[in-house]
């Protein structure tokens, strides 16, 4: 992370006071964005680990978590994966390791996003105004019905044989892209600029992720089609 000293950003319109609990256990990076995103108009919390990090969730409500990956104990993949049992709170993952795989890896345990360190504050900045801003975009408001799943766009819930399913903040806004146009092949590069995600390969994982809570089987998707050399396209049985 680069200095965060010179020039002071304007806020973002999502910074309208909302809460977010940075984990990280390097003490220096947390006191700079504890300061940095204050300063941006958010309210900031600060853990120094994972089980810190548990104990102000357990206290507490937040708007979106930056969570950084390699810490000693329970790393951060670690900590979204569990975090996913129980909450859809939004997470940014802050990573040091370059391989896609290992970004991918922190995707499939339900990341909403990556940051490569080192970073530059203001692409943070960027980064959680567009994961705070998805949920207020125009919304469908029909529900969809995919056999027994049904998924209303407007409250972002999922239902599958009456019982709710968990859904993360960044398959709840790619449901609702899908949902705005039934029947119509997006291209990952669209749905990678309309999400707010750099990785095209991120898609392919909200995808893989969305089929498993969706179709009876995942393999064979009947709902969450793949659109040969265009990209993904949902297909449900009516519009309620």
């Amino acid at each position: 992370m680069t200095s965060v000293s010179a020039g002071k950003p304007q806020i973002p319109d999502s910074a309208d006071k909302r809460h977010i609990l940075v984990v990280d256990d390097d003490t220096r990076i947390r006191t700079l964005l504890q300061r940095y995103l204050a300063d941006n108009g958010y309210r900031v919390t600060v853990a120094r680990d994972a089980a810190d990090a548990r104990a102000r969730l357990a206290g507490l409500t937040f708007d979106l978590i930056v969570l950084d990956v390699m810490m000693p104990g329970e790393d951060g993949v670690s900590l979204t994966h569990a975090l996913r049992g129980g909450s859809d709170v939004p997470i940014l993952l802050l990573t040091a390791r370059s391989e896609a795989q290992d970004r991918i890896a922190g995707l499939e345990s339900g990341a909403d996003d990556y940051l490569p360190k080192p970073f530059e504050p203001r692409e943070l900045l960027l980064r959680i105004g567009t994961i705070l801003r998805r949920a207020k975009t125009d919304l469908p408001h029909a529900e969809l019905s995919m056999g027994p799943s049904r998924f209303n766009p407007e409250r972002g819930e999922l239902k599958r044989n009456g019982k709710t399913v968990r859904l993360t903040s960044a398959e709840v806004t790619l449901l609702r892209i899908f949902a705005a146009e039934p029947g119509r092949a997006f291209s990952r590069t669209e749905l990678c600029k309309r999400t707010g995600v750099t990785l095209e390969r991120s898609i392919d994982v909200q995808v893989t992720r969305l089929r498993r809570k969706i179709e009876d089987d995942p393999k064979l998707p009947i709902y969450l089609q793949t659109v040969r050399g265009v990209g993904y396209a949902l297909v449900p049985d009516r519009v309620a």
